[in-house]
């Protein structure tokens, strides 16, 4: 019986200790969103809560409001940077995100402090947004203004920075690990690489008359639908391609060929095995930056 007590009052803990570095949000109309003191002077927020660039604030743990300023953002990951000044605010304590585990309890905290509690229900990819890291899918509510505070692990620290912008469905988390390193990125440049090789496709299936004669094992693929003029492709596919691999990596849609365009690929020459009239070629292209106003 006394387990039950032990428990809630280690929750409780858990919140008021990482509740030191959560942050209000004033960045959008009405509600606002929660934000974590990650470094000095700088809090994590969700992206999709920062409406506006300008006049943004951030109300402290004690009700006191800072002016502060957006260093950047990762759309895809649906994080935002801001810069304040708050040289007394307590920065967040932050945990192994890599020794979090499917069925591990957390606490999605927001703004107030408030809390939600439940348990890691899946660690995967966020394949519904071009993203290229795990994420944690959560066994929660993230109530309205619960975006951009911490996922808090029975210790209170923090493991990750919590969502509902990733997906329409879940409720999921961005890492405490990923999360540092889209700070560094967002520090340095202001802004996320991001590799592309401007094509549009969509998922074809492959019949089997020709997947034989190929030994393909694959029954999907994409098929280049656009070419933007000047882009990586433009060198190379045309509309009516069919991709069937890149690097050697097995292209079934478009998320696998969103996998393949990490970042670290800019710049690198990599060979797009594609179907062309019924036969099968093999396709040199330079992997390019997508230009800001295309992202």
């Amino acid at each position: 019986m006394d387990a039950l007590p032990a428990l809630s009052d280690g929750l409780a803990t858990a919140v008021q200790h990482a509740g030191r570095a959560l942050c209000a949000v004033h960045a959008r109309p009405r509600v606002p969103s929660s934000g974590v003191h990650w470094r000095p002077g700088l809090v994590v927020t969700a992206s999709h809560t920062v409406r506006v660039e300008e006049d943004l604030a951030v109300v402290r743990p004690d009700g006191r409001s800072v002016a502060a300023t957006l260093v950047g953002r990762d759309p895809a990951l649906d994080l935002a940077v801001l810069k304040v000044e708050a040289a007394d605010l307590p920065v967040a304590d932050l945990g192994e995100s890599d020794g979090v585990h499917v069925g591990h309890m957390v606490l999605a905290l927001g703004a107030g402090p408030r809390a939600s509690w439940g348990v890691v229900s899946a660690i995967g990819p966020a394949r519904s947004r071009n993203a290229e890291s795990d994420v944690f899918s959560l066994d929660l509510t993230l109530y309205a203004g619960f975006s951009g505070g911490p996922l808090v692990d029975a210790r209170g620290l923090v493991v990750g920075i919590n969502t509902s912008g990733m997906s329409r469905n879940l409720q999921l988390a961005v890492p405490a690990k990923v999360v540092s390193r889209v700070v560094d990125q967002l520090v340095r440049h202001g802004r996320i690489p991001q590799a592309y090789l401007g094509v549009g496709t969509q998922v074809v299936r492959v019949p089997e008359t020709v997947r034989e004669p190929l030994h393909l094992a694959q029954e999907t693929a994409v098929i280049v639908i656009e070419v933007q003029p000047g882009s990586p492709a433009s060198s190379g596919l045309l509309i009516g391609d069919v991709v069937l691999s890149l690097d050697g990596h097995t292209i079934a849609d478009p998320f696998d060929l969103r996998a393949v365009l990490r970042p670290e690929r800019i710049g690198q020459r990599i060979t797009a095995s594609v179907l062309r009239a019924g036969q099968r070629l093999d396709v040199p292209l330079t992997v390019g930056e997508r230009p800001p106003r295309s992202r």
